[in-house]
């Protein structure tokens, strides 16, 4: 108990790599993760930071890459529960669909994006980033949470992103490579973070459509409408408003302020919610659940 509690109260203060997770809490302890937060200077989330080797694209580029084995997996293990949370299977992962998915990995790794468009790219980083993180998982399965994967760089680091996890064009990439130096800053979009999926059940959904590019535009939209939506994205409660952590920890994503915050899911939000959005000044608590997207969880 004294656990959950000091972990949900680091969680206001601390950014999501440094708040330890159940199992590391009595190595990291209270004193490592407030060093993790001043070593990264950080009270949220990774900021923006463009990765100039990565803005090069060619719009002329007419190349199209194939998904399918990405969409095949996902069709295969990601099940909707009866909360409205998709769910992998990872304990059903068969020996050869894990292979099908490590060579998926390995072949966009090869593919030389920087060539392509960026109707191609934002799909081949979405999709390598949920598969990395779906790879990873299957790599340390079980586990009560992604938090439990401690691989990162650095003595205080939690969780696995910031390791390595492949080489795009010879160059290796990290998942928050991939998320905050890459997908955030070039295409500049909130619905981002509705896209890229953190194998958490507080996180949004990991779609069951790979994402392409003739579909990026509606997958993206789709998404948001389906998480803001959710009680675990935004949920007015007695007039309060409570929304995932995910608004706290990027909130300059999503216009710097409460009011941006509202706004933005007053954009996507659907009756009763919109309605009850009406009026809202401000956001009373953020919340989010670490615990696994596990479809073998009882």
């Amino acid at each position: 108990m004294m656990v959950r509690r000091l972990n949900n109260f680091l969680s206001f203060l601390l950014p999501h790599q440094c708040i330890p997770s159940r199992r590391s809490f009595r190595v990291h302890g209270l004193i490592a993760a407030v060093v993790c937060a001043l070593s990264t200077n950080a009270v949220a989330a990774p900021k923006a930071v463009l990765w100039e080797r990565w803005a090069q694209h060619d719009n002329s580029a007419t190349k199209r890459i194939d998904h399918s084995p990405w969409q095949a997996f996902l069709q295969r293990y990601v099940k909707a529960d009866g909360a409205g949370v998709n769910r992998v299977r990872y304990g059903r992962v068969s020996a050869k669909d894990r292979m099908a998915l490590d060579e998926y990995v390995e072949r966009l790794s090869a593919t030389p994006i920087s060539r392509h468009s960026r109707a191609e790219q934002l799909p081949f980083w979405i999709n390598l980033y949920n598969a990395l993180t779906i790879k990873v998982v299957l790599e340390h399965y079980p586990v009560a949470s992604i938090k439990d994967i401690d691989i990162s760089p650095g003595l205080f680091a939690s969780g696995p992103w910031g390791k390595k996890l492949a080489e795009v064009e010879g160059t290796p990439v990290s998942l928050d490579d991939i998320e905050h130096r890459i997908l955030r800053p070039i295409w500049k979009d909130p619905r981002i973070h509705y896209a890229v999926n953190c194998a958490s059940i507080g996180c949004p959904n990991l779609k069951v459509r790979a994402f392409d590019a003739s579909n990026t535009t509606s997958l993206l939209d789709e998404a948001a409408v389906a998480y803001v939506n959710h009680p675990r994205g935004a949920e007015v409660d007695g007039g309060r408003l409570y929304v995932s952590s995910i608004y706290k920890w990027f909130v300059d994503d999503f216009g710097g302020t409460d009011a941006g915050v509202i706004r933005h899911l007053m954009t996507y939000a659907k009756p009763p919610l919109k309605d009850q959005l009406n009026g809202v000044q401000s956001i009373h608590d953020d919340r989010y659940d670490w615990r696994l997207n596990d479809g073998e969880a009882k």
